[in-house]
């Protein structure tokens, strides 16, 4: 399936694919691009495309109109509320199969956030490896004010902005800014001009190794319960010996040495799948 196939059986997404960069674009702007069941299963769709395209080595995740996200689609909810357990444990888990989707996208993830971003939509930013915002963009945990909780996305909001904080803000519903979203580590960079911000980081990580980059998020990912023993050091020291007899690895020390740019492009889809069968990838 070609990008432009897939982006036409979407109704909600949008998605591109340009020199090694991806876009995957809520397009929904008449809702404020709020998530419904349809609009998540396409999300997850264009997703793992992408994570298994050798042609996408960055990922964007943006959105058209006003609004980043507004979080979930009224009549969703208004759905969900008639379902029995059984029905929304269903539906519960395509959002929680969406977030870990893009948090464990084999690829460096880009979020370029504008306006409001509520909810799910917060989930979606910390899921991102860097997130850009607007100077007007705001953010809310608001699911308590209609009786639920931020269940799915609790995991990566409170990764992000760490317990502490998130306690304050998933219980109490406030509204906060992105001054107050750098502080809590969840925006990385505030500029009017999203694109322009966003250019040098993309340049940098097309000059990088593809094969580099998927396991050092893999390896990120392993450390996160910041424990340091004898079972971390073994899977440490297996990781850096693995990947120095990779040919990607190869390439990239021959490069320097020899004072020139590595090609990545020959040996990429190589890496992606040598990182994936690797011992102790998984």
């Amino acid at each position: 399936m070609t990008t432009e196939k897939l982006a036409q059986q979407c109704q909600y997404v949008s998605c591109t694919l340009d020199n090694g960069v991806a876009e995957l674009i809520l397009d929904r702007p008449d809702k404020h691009n709020a998530f419904d069941e349809v609009m998540i299963s396409e999300m997850i769709q264009v997703l793992e495309y992408f994570a298994h395209n050798p042609l996408c080595q960055v990922l964007v995740v943006k959105a058209n109109g006003k609004n980043f996200s507004a979080g979930a689609d009224l009549n969703w909810m208004r759905k969900q509320a008639k379902m029995d357990f059984a029905q929304n444990l269903s539906d519960a888990n395509e959002l929680a199969k969406l977030m870990s989707v893009l948090d464990k996208f084999p690829k460096p993830t880009i979020a370029k956030v504008q306006g409001v971003a509520f909810g799910g939509a917060l989930g979606l930013i910390c899921c991102c490896d860097i997130a850009i915002a607007n100077p007007r963009a705001s953010f809310c945990l608001s699911e308590v004010k209609l009786g639920l909780m931020p269940a799915v996305i609790s995991p990566y909001v409170t990764r992000a902005m760490g317990q502490r904080a998130a306690r304050r803000y998933m219980l109490t519903a406030e509204r906060f800014n992105v001054q107050k979203a750098i502080e809590l580590q969840v925006i990385h960079e505030v500029e009017d001009d999203l694109d322009a911000a966003a250019a040098p980081i993309i340049a940098a990580l097309l000059s990088n190794s593809p094969q580099g980059m998927a396991w050092a998020k893999r390896l990120l990912s392993t450390l996160e319960d910041g424990v340091i023993d004898q079972t971390t050091l073994d899977y440490t020291s297996e990781r850096i010996a693995s990947i120095r007899v990779s040919v990607e690895a190869q390439e990239g020390l021959n490069a320097f040495f020899e004072k020139r740019s590595p090609d990545w492009s020959t040996s990429q889809k190589d890496a992606l799948d040598n990182a994936a069968s690797a011992p102790g990838a998984k």
